[in-house]
């Protein structure tokens, strides 16, 4: 017979990692990309939810006290932010303090990846301390593109996942608006704290018209933030090294756990624009799509039309949600490319073209990889004059990237540089940082950003 407290122990994974509503709940968002998360966060208060984001970094040493170290990265500061959160809302609260009235919300993803076990490795944690045993964790995960049915009341499932991938995209506008104009600022840190005025802002509009879904308004807003944010910048600066970064998709975005990268890299000469959120999950959309064409066509050669029919419902609810995100997301940058020229998202079906034609790597492996390849080989299309991959050390889908694309950016001359990352402050990390930028500027100086074919 298996032992009574393992069986328990899978019954937990099972009844306390699920789709939870998440009504009447606190719900703990914990950060990853700072604008992207308070947005969110700001879509579901204006459902009446009562969304938190929960501070970042302050119990990483928590996190590493119930780490092994062989976790990936994100794992150890995510894990440290719950436990510090409930500490710290169990010494204010005292006795009102009730853990089952807490939702923790980390999704997952499926495929190679350990990101996939997190919830299931933290819901252990939170079971071995006795008074966070009834903190629930609610998870969507990307096998059906994160829908969140089952952890809202049904009739705003379709509105609410609306307005949330919304204030992703405007979110990485915001994000790109920050790294177009701070290089070329015309007061030392002034973009910064315009920034963060914008934010709030931005913050109140999505908790006035999120659930309305009116989009019109919360667009006037944006744009009115990019008009105010170009007059910010000094026309008298000659452009400056564009360099790409993508990576694992928390630690390019997550600002303690890069160490500041992009500012590093920004202090070094360089105009960098990151990888978005929203691609991702558009990859994650248009995955499921692929999937229910590749399953509805198997299910019509072997004649199998129970499958055909539950397949062809999945291809068009799928292939409309995908078509439907990159269109808002279009719309959004056409909006406010008017006032500046913000750079645009890659599309996913391109970036999937070009795995095949360059027969690079394939989605149907999945994992991030299958969005840094083929967005590297864009970026040196599209005239940057470097490239940095970020990840958390011993990442196997960075480490693939790294692995498959290096000699293709030999021959292309463009520089490279992988930056993986633990808890640790690695003492070349400048010397590789200034290395790497004073290659970039020597692009610059050779190629200029002029589009070219990588073929």
């Amino acid at each position: 017979m298996p032992d009574e407290s393992i069986m328990t122990s899978f019954q937990s994974l099972i009844n306390n990692v699920t789709r939870f509503n998440i009504g009447k709940k606190t719900f703990l968002i914990p950060e990853m990309n700072k604008i992207g998360v308070h947005l969110l966060a700001s879509v579901f208060k204006s459902y009446g939810i009562n969304a938190q984001v929960i501070e970042t970094c302050k119990g990483l040493d928590m996190g590493q006290e119930y780490t092994s170290g062989k976790e990936c990265f994100p794992c150890q500061i995510t894990t440290g932010d719950i436990l510090y959160f409930m500490k710290k809302e169990k010494a204010l609260k005292g006795t009102d303090f009730h853990p089952e009235n807490y939702v923790y919300f980390m999704p997952e993803a499926e495929g190679p990846c350990r990101f996939g076990m997190y919830n299931k490795f933290q819901r252990m944690i939170l079971d071995s301390i006795p008074d966070l045993k009834q903190v629930k964790i609610a998870s969507i995960t990307s096998e059906d593109s994160y829908s969140l049915h089952g952890i809202i009341d049904q009739a705003s499932v379709k509105d609410l996942r609306k307005t949330g991938y919304f204030s992703v995209v405007v979110a990485d506008i915001l994000d790109r608006l920050i790294w177009r104009v701070r290089p070329y600022e015309v007061e030392p840190g002034i973009t910064d704290a315009f920034m963060e005025r914008s934010m709030l802002a931005m913050k109140k509009t999505f908790v006035a018209y999120g659930y309305s879904n009116n989009y019109n308004k919360i667009l006037e807003k944006l744009v009115e933030i990019v008009q105010e944010g170009s007059s910010l910048i000094d026309s008298r600066i000659l452009p400056k090294p564009l360099i790409g970064i993508v990576g694992e998709i928390y630690l390019r975005s997550h600002l303690q756990a890069n160490q500041n990268l992009v500012k590093v890299l920004e202090n070094y000469g360089a105009e960098v624009v990151n990888a978005s959120i929203a691609e991702w999950v558009n990859y994650a959309s248009y995955n499921v799509f692929l999937d229910a064409k590749n399953n509805l066509r198997l299910n019509l050669k072997q004649l199998k039309f129970k499958g055909l029919k539950d397949y062809l419902k999945k291809v068009i609810v799928f292939g409309c949600e995908f078509y439907y995100q990159e269109y808002k997301q279009r719309q959004a940058y056409k909006q406010v490319n008017k006032y500046l020229d913000l750079a645009e998202d890659h599309s996913v079906a391109r970036l999937n073209d070009i795995l095949k034609r360059e027969d690079l790597f394939s989605f149907d492996i999945g994992t991030e990889a299958c969005l840094s390849i083929p967005g590297i080989m864009e970026c040196a299309a599209s005239g940057y004059n470097g490239v940095v991959n970020v990840y958390p050390f011993t990442c196997m889908p960075s480490t693939i990237t790294s692995a498959i694309i290096k000699s293709r950016i030999h021959k292309l001359k463009m520089p490279f540089l992988d930056t993986p990352y633990d808890t640790t402050s690695q003492p070349g990390r400048e010397a590789a940082i200034r290395t790497f930028m004073f290659q970039a500027s020597r692009h610059l100086k050779k190629y200029g950003r002029q589009n070219k074919s990588f073929h």
